[in-house]
């Protein structure tokens, strides 16, 4: 089940174009939804730490909160279904930021703890690529990237 969620995500992060029944058709990202255990709590988290601003909730559901991530993206947290999540780093989501010491600097303040990919605590990862990037675990335990790198618009 976690590799066709996997591919899923992956084929509509690529913005691939697949064809069908010989239409052709693209496809891009829109929203990424996360299950988490009191919404109130998550939205104060991705309010305060990624400075997401939070916008209508257009299905008007309770239990579920919207967060703009730029480009018309957005972040849905959504607190009405129940069951268990399992998750590890290799299940994340990751932001980008042309201020990533500032960020870094945020998160010290506000004591919130960071990693890099191997898991050493309050440590950068640099790739080779000389991108700077660190992870960080939100209430509920998703994984969220945090890195130096900026789109090119």
């Amino acid at each position: 089940m976690k590799k066709i969620i996997l591919f899923v995500t992956i084929a509509l992060l690529s913005k691939s174009t697949f064809a069908q029944d010989n239409s052709d058709f693209s496809m891009s990202f829109d929203h990424l939804a996360l299950s988490v255990k009191d919404v109130d709590i998550s939205a104060e988290f991705y309010k305060s730490i990624f400075n997401l601003n939070e916008i209508t909730n257009k299905g008007k559901t309770d239990g579920v909160r919207w967060f703009s991530l730029g480009d018309g993206k957005e972040l849905h947290l959504i607190s009405i279904v129940e069951g268990d999540i399992k998750l590890n780093k290799a299940v994340h989501f990751a932001v980008t930021t042309s201020s990533f010491d500032a960020f870094i600097q945020t998160l010290t303040s506000k004591n919130i703890g960071y990693t890099s990919w191997t898991g050493e605590d309050n440590k950068i990862t640099l790739r080779d690529d000389g991108v700077q990037q660190v992870y960080v675990q939100d209430p509920d335990g998703y994984w969220v990237e945090v890195n130096s790198v900026m789109q090119k618009k």
